[in-house]
């Protein structure tokens, strides 16, 4: 039996040999909106998917099926399909399986946009929503029992880095006869593979720490074959489609995907540990640190911690906009997983759609900042931080 391909070779080599062309080393990017077929019988069995192939560019293309192996071989997934942007992956994946009077269970502790869909988007369409508090599983499990169509989770949260025990949950939803889709943005494949865990989908906000260097949208949708194909067909009809020149980037990004993570984890977890015992930090929010509530359901589920953290200062938002500013060492932007180390305030990334009540509710301080470690040296990280933050000692 051959040995498991481990995980850092497969961000190189996967889903890319069958894709290339004339003996490149690299996959193509393909523009083409149609492709022609002389034969009009091995055409329509391309169309009604008897053989492969690809008809137009708003269905498939050959650089999106290389990235969409790739990323199911990460994730041991059975099949994959991509999105114009994470949201897109999301919604698509809740407009599939939900119909009206059916439920969905989640938590509270979801990234805004997300949270969006459940309060403003579904509940419109008929569709109950139920959202329990991040860590409270009694509660999750309480609700899943009562019968719910589709169970969603995102572990860790943005931004408040909670985690929820995904083989415990996994069980009661299977009981439930309820689908369970896990955002697996924050944590990579590379940190957790939520199928192994139970899940029966999962989802990646790609223009995160898949591409790594904030410079292509994109979205993922991981699982059983029989349930990415009915997520796919929405997609194909509803137009959420992946730009093959961005599916290029995140198959160059995701490269050295491995490579990346570790260090922002290893900046991450150094950061976290510099920043807890910093008098103008009133609280970091990481699971790798021993006091986190979730710390012991993270070290089980997770191979590493990840490489975002968030932290409240003790001045407020004011303190806040004197912090920032100061930073040389940071791109001060609502993105993260990026190779440069990216700043933000909820109120301007995660949670920007949110009012100030929403965020009270959400248990996310005002001067929360969120802070993705990129691949820098640690010193010059911890130097930046220093430095920014001595102006509150100043004043």
């Amino acid at each position: 039996m051959n040995k498991r391909t481990e995980l850092s070779t497969e961000t190189v080599w996967a889903g890319e040999k069958d894709y290339r062309a004339h003996g490149a080393s690299q996959v193509p990017v393909v523009n083409s909106v149609a492709y022609e077929y002389g034969d009009l019988d091995h055409w329509y069995d391309v169309a009604k998917g008897r053989a492969y192939g690809h008809i137009y560019g708003r269905n498939t293309n050959p650089t999106l099926a290389s990235f969409e192996d790739k990323i199911c071989r990460l994730e041991g997934a059975e099949a994959a399909t991509s999105f114009s942007t994470g949201m897109a992956a999301i919604s698509n994946t809740m407009y599939t399986f939900l119909r009206p009077g059916d439920r969905v269970v989640s938590i509270k502790d979801t990234y805004g946009g997300t949270n969006r869909i459940f309060s403003d988007f579904l509940p419109h369409m008929n569709i109950e929503v139920t959202l329990c508090e991040t860590g409270d599983h009694e509660a999750l499990e309480e609700e899943i029992r009562k019968s719910c169509k589709v169970v969603h989770l995102e572990t860790p949260t943005n931004p408040t880095l909670k985690i929820t025990d995904l083989e415990r949950i996994a069980k009661v939803a299977k009981e439930a006869d309820a689908l369970l889709v896990v955002d697996n943005t924050f944590a990579t494949p590379i940190l957790q593979n939520p199928l192994e865990s139970g899940a029966d989908l999962v989802i990646h906000s790609a223009t995160k720490f898949l591409g790594g260097h904030a410079d292509a949208l994109g979205g993922t949708l991981c699982g059983a074959k029989h349930l990415v194909d009915q997520v796919f067909h929405y997609r194909e009809i509803n137009g959420a489609t992946m730009d093959p020149n961005g599916a290029y980037l995140m198959i160059r990004g995701m490269k050295t995907l491995d490579l990346r993570v570790q260090k922002q984890c290893d900046n991450a977890e150094k950061v976290a540990e510099y920043l807890s015992s910093h008098p103008a930090v009133s609280k970091v929010f990481y699971p790798g640190l021993a006091d986190h509530p979730n710390h012991d359901i993270a070290k089980r589920q997770m191979r590493r911690y990840g490489g975002v953290l968030s932290f409240a200062l003790a001045g407020g938002m004011e303190a806040v906009k004197k912090v920032l500013p100061r930073l040389e060492f940071a791109n001060r932007a609502a993105n993260l997983g990026a190779v440069e180390t990216t700043v933000g305030p909820a109120n301007t990334t995660s949670h920007v759609e949110s009012t100030p009540e929403e965020l009270d509710a959400l248990g996310i301080p005002e001067s929360l900042v969120r802070y993705s470690a990129g691949i820098e040296s640690f010193e010059d990280l911890k130097n930046d931080l220093e430095n920014a933050l001595a102006i509150l000692e100043e004043s």
